[in-house]
């Protein structure tokens, strides 16, 4: 399915972009966190070191937040620049505290990792990766230059190197693994988010069209009394003028165009009357037979055969079920070398759809990840494929309606290419007789 179909949901990436209120609420946050920290190392503890340059650097953050605040609207949302020049900021801040406290044989130094991850979740794997030198590198910096870790004696406390190397494993380490799970955990749930977002336009769309006949008979019934109004004075007007008169003609044209609106809107109210409900419900062959029809004549020979144990079951023109069953029969077209073939079945308990291709069928890595957004479901995907969010669509409709969808290769000797199985609960799919108009 191309991302062109759905503008302003898929690739979006402003809907992903932090707000500015979210970066200073943290940093307020740890603004206040190093204030207590210095405060009580320097007078509870009474360590020695150096608490005036670090509470220069606790107001730069400060100012720096104040004149965001009161420079822009505290909902505006940064771009990917932005947010990674302010993430940077928060680094190289810190950075300057633990080099005044210790550097790594600082407890806090683990606190390098805060806006990585952040960006992890936040923004795009290139702000991630700058990000993640720029803490790696001052991690390194700081393994071998800082001034000493604040303790009783005036001298400081002196860590083993082994200390420092093992705490600088620890924070590269750490870095990179929360970094990369972060960016894997919040990238899906983006894709999922945007995915479902496009499920729901579809709906949208399947809805608004079954709506369109309703609309349209509410329109007609309104615009019925003034167009009869309209015909009978146009007839009383004939009346006043002679045949032979200009004026008649143009009389008689207004009557038959006033009849010719009548009947159009005849037609628009007829679109919705009780004669076309039966319409609404049909045997599961007919329903498979509108799926497959758009995707005939393509040099590829579509065939459906149903049978069941029970009597053959009347379901609902479910526009999520169509749309779901023929985004799948879609996908099977696209990649048959010659034929798909629709089985349908039904028992006591269930009803049921395999869709088989003899095409290449699908990669046997992917088959347990087929139907998640934005994967691809075939091991070949051809140029004009789409992003593999169809299938997920199709995959979440379908499910909607009750059913549950199995993928897996063919293992019918003339169809060896991909099967779908969808199975409904009965129950779930077929209406009544008795509910037949």
């Amino acid at each position: 399915m191309p991302a062109a179909d759905y503008p302003g949901i898929l690739g979006n990436p402003a809907s992903n972009n932090l707000r500015l209120e979210t970066l200073t609420k943290i940093r307020w946050l740890a603004i206040f966190g190093q204030t207590v920290a210095v405060l009580v190392v320097w007078l509870l503890l009474d360590f020695q070191f150096h608490p005036a340059w670090c509470f220069v650097l606790i107001a730069a953050s400060a100012f720096l937040n104040a004149f965001l605040t009161i420079r822009y609207p505290s909902n505006i949302r940064l771009s990917e620049r932005s947010s990674t020049v302010l993430l940077t900021y928060d680094i190289l801040q810190l950075a300057l505290l633990l080099f005044l406290t210790g550097g790594l044989g600082n407890p806090f130094s683990f606190l390098l990792l805060v806006p990585v991850f952040i960006s992890a979740t936040t923004q795009s794997i290139s702000s991630t990766v700058i990000l993640g030198l720029i803490a790696m590198g001052s991690a390194t910096i700081l393994a071998f230059f800082h001034l000493p870790l604040p303790w009783i004696q005036a001298s400081g406390l002196e860590l083993p190197w082994i200390y420092i190397a093992g705490m600088w494993f620890a924070v590269i380490s750490s870095l990179l693994f929360t970094a990369v799970y972060a960016f894997r955990v919040a990238d899906e749930s983006r894709q999922l988010a945007d995915a479902l977002a496009a499920t729901e336009l579809v709906l949208q769309r399947e809805q608004h069209l079954s709506n369109i006949d309703g609309l349209a008979a509410a329109a007609a019934h309104e615009l019925g009394t003034p167009l009869a109004t309209i015909s009978l004075v146009a007839k009383e007007m004939s009346r006043e003028f002679d045949t032979s008169s200009p004026m008649y003609d143009d009389v008689k044209l207004l009557r038959s165009q006033a009849d010719r609106c009548r009947e159009i809107m005849k037609t628009l109210t007829s679109l919705s009357n009780d004669d076309d409900k039966h319409l609404s419900v049909v045997s599961l062959r007919v329903l498979l037979e509108e799926v497959c029809e758009p995707h005939r004549n393509f040099g590829v020979d579509v065939s459906i055969s149903a049978s069941g144990e029970q009597q053959k079951p009347l379901v609902s023109r479910n526009p999520a079920i169509l749309y779901g069953l023929g985004n799948i029969v879609e996908n099977a077209v696209d990649h048959a070398e010659q034929n798909v073939k629709l089985v349908a079945g039904w028992d006591k308990s269930s009803i049921w759809v395999t869709i088989n291709d003899d095409g290449s069928g699908f990669h046997d890595e992917m088959i347990r990840r087929i139907g998640e957004p934005f994967l691809s479901s075939r091991s070949t995907m051809k140029p004009e494929g789409g992003l593999g969010l169809g299938l997920f669509i199709a995959k979440t409709l379908l499910e909607r309606s009750g059913a549950t969808t199995k993928f897996e290769n063919a293992k019918d000797k003339a169809l060896e290419g991909a099967s779908v199985t969808i199975r409904w609960p009965r129950s779930a799919l077929e209406v009544s007789r008795s509910a037949k108009p």
